[in-house]
């Protein structure tokens, strides 16, 4: 009798809660947060698979992505119930996920018609170029006054179309209208509140920034720019603001979660507006830099959208409420941040975790004139160059693994510096210090790498889950939920560490400028068409410069081989 009074009384006191389903790139997490206080109290993650069918291709199975969500629910949950956390204290749930990221699905059957195809993806790249072709002056920032993009694989409407195109069950979907398109905050709603049978067909203003057929400044669907990737507008989803009702949860009452049927979702956030939101970067001029799979360099610039001269990306921030005024952001894109460690992990087994890769780094503390250019899907900001792929430069007999390691962490640095210089240069205003977040934040040396390399401090929050936090805000905070006050005194403090530059100015610029140079060396590396070996597959001859590599090296093992035998 006591304990079960102890553990009421406990559930009294912890008044209402905010729950966040933040589906990435790698893996998908369900947190639920003390509306009062922010305090993360539970929360679960399920990693997701990445298929790569061929070179350049990247699918993730929207069925997993949805599954993942349920167990992470279930789990956090139950989490919950031996915590003695009463779960209807749970009034609103808000969706963060990967940006860009399409899905096509059966609105009848509610089945996919494909896998999803990943920001990451590189399939798109000739669609790209014929696109680019076209337009006056083959410039591929010919739809940037009304998108704030340029034209690039990165985005969902290249690879929408490219859906259309060759996957016979989405074209014959669009044609007998039971398509419907979305990234992965729509597929997850849609499913979430019902389906195929009435489930919520919609998207927030910042994903729906992110597909090419969004206009910025009317913070709606384009006519024009649907009419010039030829997608027709009644697949796409309604857009609404980030922080509204846009349904309730249903879910079936046997499932251990069902006790979060009929909460609503009034949260959606792509993931890098979400950690801008959690990171409270509300005033103009704040900024945050996510270290995730890509690594993602957001600075409010609020009410009205600026456009950059210096190959930065212009994105919507936020809109929080359906009457407030939209937030806008420059954005800097880095596609392989984290990858580059599940690289070295799973294709070269250098590594066995992202913990021995901190370790490896920090036994040698240096590169040793190492280079790595992990341009694995082209160059993102600010070079926009899908042309370029990866590159490790700078070896000598003397490098080994741990230099690799070093090197690999120096990217991620190196590629941030690029992109805070080209923000920089866009606002005139430097910024004095790096707040910063995401999964590769509690790598204490790449931290310090950040510091040094920036010649700036860098700040982390303590509570490293500020995504998931911004959707939690998003949400709680929505009109008819309002258990959430994001009013500037009521914003609870948060604690951090931060690392101060420890090397002198002129190292870090001599360092900076050898990266400078071994990311030209990446550029222009990949041959625009590829050649074909006659049953429709490309030959790896197609890029001339690993053609002569290949061949070269052919050359020299039989070379090798014939000098031994006469020895």
């Amino acid at each position: 009798m006591n304990s079960t009074m102890a553990a009421s009384s406990h559930r009294i006191t912890m008044g209402p809660l905010v729950a966040a389903i933040d589906q990435g790139t790698s893996s998908t997490r369900f947190l639920v947060f003390n509306a009062k206080t922010a305090e993360l109290l539970s929360h679960h993650l399920v990693e997701i698979k990445q298929s790569f069918p061929k070179e350049g291709w990247v699918e993730e199975d929207p069925k997993e992505i949805l599954q993942s969500v349920y167990e992470c629910m279930e789990r956090t949950c139950e989490k919950l119930t031996q915590l003695n956390i009463d779960i209807s204290n749970i009034k609103a749930i808000g969706v963060t996920n990967q940006r860009e990221t399409t899905l096509v699905w059966d609105k009848e059957t509610g089945e996919p018609l494909y896998n999803a195809i990943v920001w990451l993806d590189l399939r798109t790249q000739s669609t790209v170029e014929r696109l680019i072709n076209k337009t006056p002056g083959r410039n591929k920032n010919h739809l940037k006054h009304k998108t704030g993009l340029p034209i690039s694989t990165y985005f969902s409407a290249v690879k929408l179309r490219w859906l259309m195109d060759n996957v016979d069950e989405v074209h014959d979907a669009v044609v007998s209208h039971r398509a419907m398109f979305g990234t992965v905050d729509s597929w997850l709603i849609w499913c979430l509140t019902g389906g195929k049978s009435g489930g919520v067909h919609c998207t927030d203003v910042t994903n729906a920034s992110r597909t090419m057929l969004f206009n910025i400044h009317t913070l709606d669907w384009d006519p024009e720019l649907c009419t010039y990737f030829g997608i027709p507008m009644e697949i796409l989803p309604k857009v609404r603001s980030s922080s509204e009702i846009y349904g309730l949860m249903k879910l079936c009452s046997s499932r251990k979660c069902g006790a979060l049927s009929g909460i609503p979702i009034s949260g959606c956030l792509g993931d890098q507006s979400a950690a801008l939101v959690g990171q409270m970067c509300f005033q103009e001029g704040q900024a945050k830099n996510t270290y995730g799979t890509g690594c993602f360099l957001l600075r409010n610039t609020g009410a009205k959208p600026v456009m950059s001269e210096h190959g930065l990306l212009t994105t919507v921030a936020y809109k929080l409420g359906r009457d407030q005024p939209a937030c806008y952001a420059l954005e800097g894109s880095v596609a392989i941040a984290g990858a580059v460690v599940r690289w070295l992990q799973d294709n070269l087994g250098i590594i066995k975790s992202s913990e021995e890769l901190e370790q490896f780094a920090a036994s040698v503390g240096t590169s040793y004139g190492c280079y790595f250019v992990p341009a694995f899907s082209g160059l993102y900001a600010p070079y926009w160059e899908p042309s370029a792929r990866g590159i490790i430069c700078g070896l000598t007999q003397f490098t080994n693994k741990y230099h690799v390691a070093f090197a690999a962490l120096e990217a991620v640095c190196f590629q941030t510096r690029e992109i805070l210089d080209a923000m920089n240069q866009d606002s005139g205003i430097p910024l004095t210090q790096l707040q910063v977040d995401g999964g590769m934040t509690s790598n204490k040396l790449l931290m310090q790498l950040q510091a040094d390399i920036l010649c700036i401090p860098v700040v982390k929050p303590s509570m490293p889950e500020t995504t998931a936090l911004g959707a939690a805000m998003a949400a709680g905070s929505a009109e008819g939920v309002s258990v959430w006050s994001l009013k500037p005194e009521d914003l609870s403090e948060v604690t951090s560490e931060k690392f101060e530059p420890q090397i002198n100015p002129e190292e870090s610029e001599f360092r900076y400028a050898r990266w400078k140079k071994a990311v030209q060396k990446s550029m222009n590396w990949e041959t625009t068409e590829p050649v074909g070996n006659g049953n429709g597959e490309t030959s790896i001859f197609s890029s001339v410069p690993l053609g002569f590599y290949i061949i070269g090296s052919i050359l020299m093992l039989v070379g090798a081989k014939y000098l031994a035998g006469n020895n």
